[in-house]
């Protein structure tokens, strides 16, 4: 059985949300135990029944405005951090929150932990494109902005194993983002970034790659650094939720005849909403470390949890973690190789 532990109390709806997510993925999913951190009281008065639910009082909570590093260190009885030592523990096979990103960050990396042979973790997110319904992943999106050669090396491989095994893509088509196509666009950095990935047989590298097209379905997996992926992230975020306020407007203030071609495109419409929602996904997941660590957006719904809750079944039943743990241990001298080149 499956154990995952729940910052109940993390992100602008909690509990309500993340208590009525959870019932939802569990009436699904029944090779899942759910174990959920926060205020007992509030957690048992909304929860429909307790099959298989454990609820673990925790005194504390991480707030959204809280200092990541010292509320990790100084609320260690929050429900955030509770359930990240459950993890540690071996309590719970991996760990989930809407909370504090900074704060889930570093508990995963000062609790959990990362896979011996990996850097830096990468948060992984996966997005819609517009030919199929697999979306592509976009790896680093925010964990690490001043990433080394050597990082966004280990981000292709990261996300080649999530493409394989919980995306169920054979030979995912790996991609750098930058800034044209050519292999000797960029700067230097990412010029070098270029020739490690090129030189790797391992993965299907088909190199540079401009984020227009990525909503297009050019690669599986898009690889950068934080910056530049974040940046990517909400650029691509904030455009979809522009033009949908946009048809909104122009559906509303268009007259009879607008109002009308609305009407008659519902279904279309909707056919294209459902197409473009990330949510669907799941949530962010922090790769690299010795367990899951995934997180959803502070906003996020009861069906934005359901949907992570499954992601989450995905990973741990893929066998992610042990594929990416066995990889590299088998390649330290490659990784040496690639830093040596970065000096």
């Amino acid at each position: 059985m499956i154990k995952i532990a729940i910052d109940a109390m993390g992100g602008d709806n909690a509990p309500k949300e993340i208590v009525k997510g959870v019932e939802l993925a569990r009436n699904e999913i029944d090779n899942v135990e759910f174990q959920l951190f926060g205020d007992s009281t509030q957690i048992n008065s909304l929860l429909s029944n307790k099959k298989r639910i454990k609820v673990i009082q925790s005194d504390e909570v991480i707030k959204m405005e809280d200092e990541p590093v010292r509320a990790v260190k100084d609320k260690k009885n929050s429900s955030l951090v509770m359930a990240a030592r459950a993890v540690k523990d071996g309590s719970a096979d991996a760990f989930y929150s809407c909370g504090n990103t900074g704060a889930i960050l570093v508990a995963g990396l000062l609790i959990i932990g990362r896979i011996k042979g990996i850097d830096r973790p990468g948060l992984i997110t996966t997005l819609p494109v517009i030919n199929n319904d697999t979306g592509f992943t976009l790896i680093d999106c925010g964990a690490n902005a001043d990433a080394k050669v050597v990082n966004v090396y280990q981000y292709a491989l990261l996300g080649k194993y999530y493409a394989e095994k919980v995306l169920k893509i054979n030979n995912p088509r790996i991609g750098l983002i930058n800034n044209g196509t050519e292999s000797d666009k960029g700067n230097k950095i990412h010029q070098k970034m270029y020739q490690a990935l090129s030189q790797n047989d391992d993965i299907n590298f088909i190199g540079n790659i401009e984020s227009r097209g990525l909503l297009d379905g050019i690669t599986d997996v898009a690889v950068t650094d934080g910056f530049t992926g974040n940046a990517v992230l909400k650029s691509i975020e904030g455009t979809a939720l522009s033009m949908i306020n946009m048809l909104k407007d122009g559906i509303i203030n268009g007259g009879f005849g607008s109002k009308m071609g609305a009407l008659l495109l519902k279904d279309t419409l909707k056919k294209i909403a459902h197409k473009m929602d990330y949510t669907k996904y799941g949530g962010a997941v922090l790769l690299g470390l010795r367990a899951p660590v995934v997180k959803s957006h502070g906003s996020s719904k009861a069906k934005t949890v359901r949907n992570t809750v499954v992601q989450i079944e995905q990973i741990i039943t893929s066998n992610f973690v042990g594929s990416v743990k066995n990889y590299f241990s088998n390649h330290t001298d490659e990784m040496d190789d690639i830093k040596k080149g970065e000096q």
